[in-house]
């Protein structure tokens, strides 16, 4: 039946090259800012700074359990570092209705993304001029993918932003300490540049997210799989290896080593692929220096898509872990040539931990993504439905809680290694710090594709969700029936969702092999037709578990979505007509 499609960006009011009509209107700022009009620069001369507008959803708070430094000498010298921020700018027109359809039915229309979803020329021009008239350099211009990247000391870019930064040490999304800038409150813009800039990001470094990835405890009756097992426990198409595909892996941290890979994959019996790493915002491949971190989820990213897709390309796209970092990494690979048939990311956090700037331009770069015809998987989150929040409420993880990317949660696996068959599969939940994520976004509402399913939480009644359900998918999770991998020269098993998002990339790249092009925004054609409380064509439904607040049911359900693939039927629902709006 016709699926409608999610609503994407509108661009803001005014014309190309022109900011907002009348920007000392006065008009009320939604983060709190100063609104009565025009303000000047926080560190310039009442006479000299820039005329200033509120950025609306820029404002943020403050950094969990930051510790402030003394001001002084200390403060100077980083207002004197030359530092470089991204400043995204708006649509040079909307997304039409029916253009994320036609990208999934076509496939990849020639990896070039039509001009009028990027940047105006007469945008950047004004942007350009804007802030190199107030002194700061323009050193990347990307019209596509609507970035500037803009440099500058940071007292000047305090300036042109409106805002204070001071050097904090906080404790990061990954539970560890860290040393960034630090900003609270909301940012302005020149009010040449009102609803030109959409977003600013990066003068707050701290690390917008954690890679939810956990290692096998050491127990009797504990099991693993390799890769080369999952995919015929889950079907993978036969005749296919992603031979043709380009799949982008997006890394906030660590690095591989390819002797390491050589090993994990002769030991496989199998020739792995080219793996290539890019670095982005200054970021590179650094192997070997964190075996218990990031690292780990490096190699596991590589070793679990590079095993199910051998005849792929993997290009593994290295950043910081800031917003502006994963902002980048996720456009860089998206405008990339060739296009990807997926794009894998297992790093995220709570969605609530996100400006809504970021937010946004994260969405519009998945909405960039579904136009070229690239799918991206995002992992649903380790720490069941409150996503490591300690406030007793639910929380979905971002950026898997964006309509425009497929949301990998996990479940808990066991099969008779005599037969291959498997014997049960549940909602993995070990503990509320070992749990798939999923449930219901607070920011992201409910899409047109998801408006028939419910969502069970205890002995509530099921009812409608009022926002983005998440996940939409799920495969093999728990470290205790996790995945065997080499990490920096050891064999280890590793488990978390973070392991799904490549496993399921891995699976769109051999269908994509299959169809002769990709599939853009999977979601539509995966829950057409679909009646809540049936099981999905292309998958096997997982009804048994929770992952804290929320419970499996028939169909779809916020612990593993749709459920687990049967990649040889999904493909054949795939290759069927594609729903439109």
């Amino acid at each position: 039946m016709p699926v409608e499609e999610p609503p994407v960006e509108v661009p803001a009011g005014g014309e190309p090259g022109k900011g907002r009509p009348d920007p000392g209107s006065g008009s009320p700022d939604p983060d709190g800012a100063a609104g009565a009009g025009p303000r000047r620069g926080r560190h310039a001369a009442a006479a000299s700074g820039p005329e200033l507008v509120p950025l609306p959803g820029s404002s943020r708070g403050p950094a969990p359990q930051a510790l402030h430094r003394p001001a002084g000498d200390a403060q100077d010298a980083l207002y004197n570092e030359e530092i470089t921020v991204t400043v995204v700018l708006r649509r040079a027109g909307p997304v039409p209705g029916g253009a994320l359809a036609a990208a999934a039915s076509s496939g990849t229309p020639g990896g070039v993304l039509p001009a009028e979803y990027g940047a105006a020329p007469a945008d950047v021009e004004l942007a350009t001029e804007t802030l190199t008239g107030l002194g700061a350099t323009v050193v990347e211009t990307d019209t596509a993918s609507r970035r500037l990247r803009i440099a500058g000391p940071v007292g000047l870019l305090c300036t042109i932003f409106g805002t204070e930064l001071e050097t904090v040490d906080s404790v990061g999304p990954n539970n560890e300490s860290t040393s960034h800038r630090h900003r609270t409150g909301a940012l302005s813009v020149p009010a040449a540049l009102d609803g030109v800039v959409t977003a600013v990001l990066g003068l707050d470094d701290r690390p917008s997210a954690r890679a939810p990835f956990h290692f096998a405890p050491a127990a009797a009756g504990n099991v693993s799989y390799t890769p080369l097992d999952l995919g015929r426990i889950y079907n993978f198409p036969k005749g296919t290896d992603g031979g043709g595909q380009v799949i982008a892996v997006v890394e906030l941290g660590g690095g591989f080593g390819q002797p390491d890979l050589d090993e994990y994959f002769a030991g496989l019996g199998i020739t792995g692929p080219t793996v290539t790493a890019v670095g982005v915002d200054g970021a590179v491949n650094v192997p070997g220096a964190d075996p218990q971190g990031a690292d780990g989820e490096v190699l596991l990213d590589i070793e679990v898509a590079g095993a199910l897709a051998p005849g792929s390309t993997l290009k593994v796209y290295f950043a910081p872990n800031s917003d502006a970092g994963f902002l980048d990494a996720v456009a860089k690979a998206t405008h990339d040539t060739p296009a990807p048939a997926a794009i894998s990311i297992s790093w995220g956090q709570s969605e609530d931990q996100w400006t809504e700037q970021a937010r946004a331009a994260m969405d519009n770069a998945f909405v960039d993504a579904s136009l070229l015809g690239i799918t991206v998987t995002a992992a649903a989150g380790d720490n069941g439905s409150a996503d490591a929040q300690g406030d007793g409420q639910n929380h979905a993880d971002f950026p898997a809680s964006s309509p425009h990317a497929l949301a990998c949660g996990g479940t808990r696996l066991e099969v008779d290694t005599a037969t291959g068959k498997v014997t049960s599969e549940t909602v993995w939940n070990d503990s509320s710090s070992s749990a798939t994520g999923g449930g219901v976004s607070g920011t992201f509402p409910l899409p047109d594709w998801q408006q028939h399913v419910t969502v069970q939480a205890g002995a509530s009644p099921a009812a409608t969700p009022h926002g983005r359900g998440v996940p939409d998918v799920a495969a093999v999770a728990d470290p205790q029936t996790g995945y065997r991998v080499r990490v920096d020269g050891t064999d280890m098993v590793i488990g978390g969702t973070s392991a799904v998002a490549p496993l399921w990339a891995a699976l769109i790249a051999r269908m994509a092999q299959s169809r002769g092009s990709g599939f853009g925004l999977l979601q539509p054609a995966l829950y057409a037709g679909v009646t809540q409380g049936q099981p999905a064509p292309g998958f096997r439904d997982i009804t048994n578990g929770n992952n804290g607040s929320y419970d499996a049911t028939p169909g779809w359900d916020a612990c593993t979505g749709l459920g687990v693939p049967d990649g040889t039927a999904l493909l054949a629902v795939l290759a069927g007509p594609t729903p439109s709006s």
